[in-house]
């Protein structure tokens, strides 16, 4: 697969609208109430610890995790709870939340000192007690991704930030250096790990010579610049641009020998350890062609997706078309408004009306740009008359399974047609038929 991926994977030239990598991150105007989902990760969700009437502050844990593979949820703002009650997620499951309505004093919990630190467990429990995950939208629980069973001897920090409009990767570095390099050296220190690759794409010229400012006298922490092309942030990409190696089919980066942190993942554990605050906001890039003050906005989480439009503001006579929650890639639309951020979310796409109507598709003229394109080295358009067959055979031979649904394919074709969203559906039938016990 690696040989196929090394001669195919060129990856989509997406738009470099990168409007807001400037714009310093500013706090948003704080909600008459937050909604607080207790399922923000992968894994189990979040057993709520509090009830209604309770008062909270900033950083008061307010659901505990669930299991192993879980992660602690706190409140972002001070005041009442107002109810716990089932939520429906937008995978359609339902899940406990807290509504919590603010006093406007954001009073910070006593509880949130900086974390005592002296080894191995003492870390890997303030990392727990955070409440980190992937913040680059993942939302594995950090603790559990520090502690692989294979033996790993680098940490990769993805830093490449390739999806379009998306800047807040961007800011941290160039606003938290130092917060990036305390997390990275703790990490090293902690788990033994020899050494540290920052990746960053060639067009964040301004955040490479910052961190290799920041690193020169550290020896085991290296920048590396990365090809600026779409897909290049994709674990098993930044693995192979960066290592050289495969990540096994079906295997985890630490089969690789490596682990893998999203930036504002890492910048969030150093500024966790040097103030003992949780993951309670996090900075939302804000923009499309219907935002009226396109920015970089740090939002506490549970705050209404329409408190951030609100905001940011429309502008004059465009209608609001559709949002996008993530990037313009990969990132979901958004179906209500009122919808809770979570921690995982790095943006919210307003489009005009014009701008989110899909063109017309047409039927497909098999030119090979959706195989050409794809940072995977799939073949789209094979996937396509295998899922139509339901070959689960063919479907394996195809390894349907790499699919991340980029939206690469899509991006490129010609005809217009809904690659991606068949790329998705040949993968999911492909999943579930091998959960069954279908043949490989």
């Amino acid at each position: 697969m690696l040989n196929k991926l090394k001669r195919a994977a060129l990856g989509a030239h997406t738009p470099h609208d990168k409007a807001t990598a400037a714009s310093k991150p500013v706090p948003m105007p704080l909600p008459a109430q937050v909604r607080i989902l207790m399922s923000q990760h992968i894994g189990a969700p979040a057993k709520a610890t509090v009830k209604k009437g309770d008062a909270v502050c900033v950083g008061t844990l307010i659901g505990e995790a669930g299991g192993f593979v879980s992660a602690n949820i706190h409140s972002s703002v001070s005041g009442t709870v107002k109810a716990v009650e089932p939520y429906r997620l937008s995978n359609g499951k339902l899940c406990d939340s807290v509504v919590i309505e603010t006093d406007g004093k954001q009073t910070v919990d006593p509880s949130v000192q900086p974390p005592v630190v002296t080894d191995k467990a003492s870390f890997l429990a303030a990392v727990r007690a955070s409440g980190l995950v992937g913040l680059g939208g993942a939302g594995f629980p950090t603790d559990v991704k520090l502690q692989p069973k294979s033996p790993v001897d680098t940490l990769l920090i993805n830093a490449s930030e390739c999806e379009v409009w998306l800047t807040s990767d961007t800011q941290e570095m160039l606003t938290c250096p130092d917060d990036i390099v305390r997390g990275i050296q703790a990490v090293l220190q902690y788990t033994g790990i020899p050494r540290c690759i920052i990746g960053i794409e060639k067009n964040k010229p301004e955040c490479i010579d910052l961190l290799c400012q920041k690193t020169k006298d550290i020896a085991n922490i290296d920048v590396k610049p990365l090809p600026s092309v779409y897909g290049t942030g994709a674990e098993l990409i930044l693995i192979e641009k960066c290592l050289g190696r495969e990540v096994p089919h079906g295997g985890l980066p630490a089969d690789a020998g490596a682990i893998v942190m999203n930036v504002t993942s890492v910048s969030m554990l150093g500024k966790y350890l040097a103030t003992g605050m949780p993951v309670v906001e996090r900075v939302v890039t804000v923009d499309g062609d219907a935002c009226a003050q396109p920015q970089n906005m740090i939002v506490p989480v549970g705050a209404s997706y329409q408190d951030i439009v609100n905001a940011a503001g429309l502008k004059p006579d465009v209608t609001l078309g559709k949002v996008v929650a993530g990037g313009a890639m990969m990132g979901p639309a958004v179906e209500d408004l009122s919808y809770p951020t979570t921690k995982t979310c790095s943006g919210l796409i307003l489009l005009s009306k014009a701008a989110a109507t899909p063109p017309a598709a047409e039927p497909c003229i098999r030119c090979g740009r959706c195989i050409e394109y794809c940072p995977m080295g799939l073949a789209p358009v094979e996937v396509n008359g295998a899922y139509a067959a339901r070959d689960v055979e063919e479907l394996g031979k195809l390894h349907v399974d790499y699919c991340f649904n980029c939206g690469s394919c899509t991006f490129v074709c010609p005809a217009k047609r809904p690659c991606t969203q068949m790329m998705g559906l040949a993968k999911a039938y492909y999943l579930d038929q091998i959960k069954k016990g279908g043949n490989k």
